[in-house]
């Protein structure tokens, strides 16, 4: 399998369960770097893909990730190595729960493109079944831990199905973390909405609403999904 080529970065993915995605190119792109954080934590990081894309967008000097399988965990680091931004990429083998308990750094903005299906899918593939489903990392969990390893003024960014976002919102709030900022997603204007991109902080401020749409017709994109995407895709 060839390698993804954007831009700036190529990743490759033979080794990774779920190749990169819309979902991963959406959040990495739409990801908050406005505060100019110096430090970013990536939670499942998969092929590295968000990690590096934040690396493009910001000048963040530690950009940790983290990823449970193995040879996910080791693809990750070679896309970091073989990167313009290797020095400032580093990939922990490690769940959330243990990396939770063993450090003490607070991040300026985390991020995470979580496993979605939440009933027991089985392919045949163990370890694309475990990327995708939530019991590898049940959002609960995901937020506990986000609210550990956020600093006091931190963003919290992450990507989830439309129909889990009313839960996933609550979810966070009960833990002192609020929806500042929602994006909602469909694939076309005739489409129903089927992703929300979410911004938390610790702060309750008003929450801002908008929607994206990613085509105007097949492989015919929208403006608003070319100014997102453009400083990654080759032929955006």
């Amino acid at each position: 399998m060839k390698p993804f080529v954007f831009k700036q970065f190529n990743v490759a993915q033979d080794r990774c369960a779920m190749k990169i995605g819309t979902d991963g190119v959406l959040l990495g792109a739409w990801a908050p770097v406005n505060n100019e954080p110096v430090t970013i934590l990536d939670i499942g990081s998969g092929t590295g893909v968000i990690a590096l894309m934040l690396a493009q967008r910001s000048n963040a000097e530690i950009i940790d990730a983290i990823e449970v399988d193995g040879d996910a965990y080791e693809q990750s680091v070679e896309n970091f190595e073989a990167s313009p931004w290797g020095d400032r990429l580093y990939c922990y083998h490690a769940g959330l729960d243990e990396f939770v308990d063993e450090i003490d750094d607070r991040y300026e903005l985390i991020v995470s493109n979580p496993p979605f299906y939440v009933e027991n899918v089985a392919s045949g593939d163990v370890s694309r079944d475990l990327a995708r489903q939530n019991s590898s990392l049940p959002f609960d969990e995901l937020l506990e831990g986000v609210a550990k390893l956020l600093s006091d003024e931190g963003r919290f960014a992450t990507i989830v199905p439309y129909k889990e976002e009313a839960q996933f919102v609550n979810m966070a709030s009960d833990l002192g973390l609020y929806a500042n900022r929602i994006t909602r997603v469909r694939g076309n204007e005739e489409a129903p909405i089927k992703r929300s991109l979410l911004e938390f902080s610790r702060e309750s401020a008003e929450l801002l609403y908008d929607e994206l749409t990613i085509e105007k017709a097949r492989h015919v994109y929208t403006a608003e999904y070319v100014h997102l995407t453009k400083d990654f895709y080759l032929k955006m």
